[in-house]
């Protein structure tokens, strides 16, 4: 033993170092690190990193909706229309939906992007044949004289959610495959335009503008992320406003709305089209800055129309107030904070489709959020959009979940790519 450490004092810091190096050295070659993409490009194996900040993130969200979902429907069956349900059928229902939709994610995130990319032309013309097949007598269900859902046995499809999935992908393949001709304007973006005339059209027809609002502005933000000049750019987003403007003047149900939006408590308006938002800023005054506790709120009991799906961020503000508005505010604000930097992360890694991609998704998680929460306050004109991730809904949770393990995808390979591996 003395001996022994003799030899080690003299080996000094630089005999040390090559020492520890060699023992490491040995060490690996022993004890193979693997990895999710397998040793020596083999097949895979584990999934070795991802976000786990923007998953639970997503989980809490999920878990804030059930319980808010279960307390603005409870009351729904003391009502004539809900009479036949039970206290807890919408939670249940919600509770199934969320179920399903996280058995889908697993398998969605276990999908290389590369496929996704092949894909997207596909995806975003089976989502136009579903939009026309909705339109279609006999085959599409109406609800309060919008036809937007397809009936499948345990749930109705709306096929508007997955519009917006195909429209983030195809922009993003678009925009690849044009990329060479992005400066010359008319040709780079006329089929773009096309597409999202038709997809307009398509909607409009069912009515559901407020899904056409958020497909545009993904639209047009993956095309200005994607390298468009900023002039251009710039006209087709007042083409866009322009062209928003011309449908609400040319209809009397929307005009109607926007004169209900500026001024919801004229007698005229407020027992018509401003009843819900009515409703809605009363629900947020009584909240005030804790709320009135879970539970509690009193515009759920048949005062506030579908307040388990558009309305449900006043549920929200009445029973948990203003900290519990400015709670899911703040995750939505970091979710698509954090969906943008992984997008940016691929474009750096030179990965251009997947980052496009993931920064439309994150347009269309910020802007239907920010356009629902604008409704509820009062700031946005009435639009039928649910609040991602919270409201009920089963294609919504559906979809929401999928476009979220494709963004969890992207990141895992992001990080492969950023230890040396390969995508």
């Amino acid at each position: 033993m003395i001996a022994l450490a003799q030899r080690l004092s003299q080996l000094g810091p630089a005999g040390w170092r090559q020492r520890w190096s060699e023992w490491r050295e040995a060490r690996t070659q022993r004890l193979p690190i693997r990895d999710w993409t397998g040793a020596e490009g083999g097949s895979p194996t584990r999934i070795s990193g991802f976000d786990q900040g923007l998953v639970w993130v997503v989980i809490g969200l999920l878990a804030l909706g059930l319980v808010m979902v279960y307390s603005a429907s409870i009351a729904l069956p003391e009502s004539k229309k809900f009479a036949r349900y039970a206290p807890t059928y919408f939670l249940s229902r919600h509770a199934m939906f969320i179920g399903i939709s996280l058995v889908a994610a697993l398998v969605t995130v276990q999908v290389p992007v590369a496929v996704w990319e092949r894909v997207a032309p596909w995806l975003f013309v089976a989502s136009l044949l579903l939009l026309a097949l909705v339109l279609v007598p006999g085959v599409g269900k109406g609800v309060n004289g919008a036809r937007r859902w397809i009936p499948m046995g345990i749930m109705s499809f709306q096929p508007s959610e997955l519009a917006k999935l195909a429209m983030a992908m195809y922009a993003a393949s678009y925009m690849v495959r044009k990329m060479d001709v992005k400066e010359r304007f008319v040709q780079a973006t006329w089929p773009m335009a096309v597409a999202l005339v038709v997809i307009g059209l398509l909607l409009l027809g069912e009515p559901d503008m407020g899904a056409f609002m958020v497909i545009s502005v993904m639209a047009l933000g993956v095309l200005f992320l994607g390298g468009v000049n900023g002039r251009m750019f710039l006209l087709s987003a007042t083409m866009l406003v322009g062209a928003f403007g011309l449908i609400i003047a040319t209809s009397p149900f929307r005009r109607e709305r926007i004169l209900a939006f500026l001024n919801p408590w004229d007698p005229v308006y407020a027992q018509g089209k401003g009843y819900q938002l009515t409703h809605s800023l009363i629900a947020f005054g009584r909240g005030e800055v804790t709320g009135q506790g879970l539970g509690s709120s009193v515009e759920k009991l048949h005062y506030l129309p579908e307040a388990h799906t558009d309305f449900l961020m006043a549920v929200i503000g009445e029973e948990l107030g203003f900290i519990g508005v400015a709670a899911v505010i703040v995750a939505f604000f970091w979710l698509t904070r954090r969906i943008f930097v992984i997008g940016r992360q691929a474009v750096v890694l030179d990965r251009v489709f997947a980052g496009l991609m993931v920064q439309g998704l994150g347009i269309w998680f910020g802007a239907q959020a920010l356009i629902n929460i604008g409704v509820n306050l009062g700031a946005l004109p009435t639009k039928g959009l649910t609040l991602p991730l919270l409201s009920y809904g089963g294609s919504a949770i559906l979809l929401n979940l999928i476009a979220l393990a494709i963004v969890v995808r992207v990141d895992i390979e992001n990080r492969q790519l950023m230890r040396g591996g390969r995508a």
